[in-house]
């Protein structure tokens, strides 16, 4: 009788417990449908935006199609074409390249703006800072239509080079076989090195000054500071900069089309550049969108790769 008496609070506990469980249950599920609710509108727009254009590019690489005619069925023949076509691997050469301009030089020059900002008493940074800056508020098109005329044969740059005796160094630059690339090659390391210059000055800054006094303590000079402080600190900044720059080498179009056109010939040609040719003067539709679906893997692996070796040396 007593453990019968004893034994209903104990029920009516669990079941008071049990009831708030599944009020707390529900109310969990009603805030994550509410969610999904005021992003439904956004996830909408993303689908269709994003993924429903990419599913539509993937299907496409698979047929033969010149945008009019009833596409004929390819399976993968548009994607061998990047080890068999001539073209499309000297395209991938000439972005082997570009990336050196467009990544490697301008994090270089990033880094040795960083390094200039840790010594202390040099002025008129903030001069240097905005000038180097300017090209990002430009657009690619003022960049290009700029650098065409200077790059011109009659052009502020050939025009330089006589003015101070050195006219056998003047050429048409953007028709030479051998050096337009490298002349477009500058252009990107002049356009990114701002957001490189940017990304690493604003580490720099956010670095605590008692680590670089410590490291004069220790007896460091400007080189060894940089690598024992200055760069370890700038590794998150270090891999968005990479990832940036690298993917804008792979996806170099605009400055290149506006400019050369992939010319002369076919010295400046790039897998972008290829892209839009297959698709609007050869009518090769599927042959573009394998092209831009390689593009778009690529590119997504750089990122995966960068982000999983910059978070694997923070570990």
């Amino acid at each position: 009788m007593t453990s019968a008496v004893g034994a209903a609070p104990v029920t009516g506990r669990s079941a008071a417990l049990a009831t708030s469980s599944r009020r707390r249950s529900h109310r969990v599920r009603r805030r994550r449908w509410l969610g999904l609710a005021y992003l439904a509108p956004v996830l909408a727009v993303y689908a269709l935006v994003v993924i429903v254009p990419t599913g539509q590019t993937l299907w496409l690489s698979l047929y033969h199609w010149n945008g009019i005619t009833v596409a004929r069925w390819a399976g993968l023949a548009n994607y061998s074409s990047f080890l068999s076509d001539p073209q499309l691997r000297s395209a991938i050469a000439h972005t082997g390249v570009l990336l050196g301009f467009y990544a490697i030089l301008p994090i270089a020059l990033g880094l040795l703006s960083a390094a200039l900002l840790t010594a202390r008493g040099l002025r008129g940074l903030g001069a240097f800072r905005t000038v180097i800056f300017l090209p990002q508020v430009l657009t690619s098109v003022v960049i290009a239509v700029v650098w065409r005329q200077i790059y011109a044969p009659d052009g502020p740059l050939d025009a330089g080079l006589r003015g101070v005796g050195l006219g056998s160094l003047a050429h048409d630059w953007l028709g030479s076989f051998t050096l337009a690339l490298p002349a477009l090659g500058f252009v990107g390391t002049w356009s990114t090195f701002g957001l490189c210059m940017v990304l690493f000055v604003s580490g720099v800054q956010s670095i605590p000054l008692e680590l670089f006094d410590a490291a004069r303590v220790d007896g460091a000079g400007r080189v060894r500071e940089f690598f024992a402080v200055t760069l370890p600190a700038l590794r998150g900044p270090l891999a968005v900069a990479l990832t940036l720059t690298v993917i804008a080498g792979l996806r170099a179009f605009d400055i290149i089309w506006l400019t050369t056109r992939g010319g002369p010939g076919s010295a400046t040609t790039t897998p972008a550049i290829e892209l839009y040719s297959r698709a609007f003067i050869q009518s090769d539709v599927g042959a573009a969108a394998a092209v831009g679906v390689v593009l778009a893997v690529v590119s997504l692996a750089v990122a995966l790769v960068i982000v999983r070796l910059s978070e694997g040396a923070d570990q």
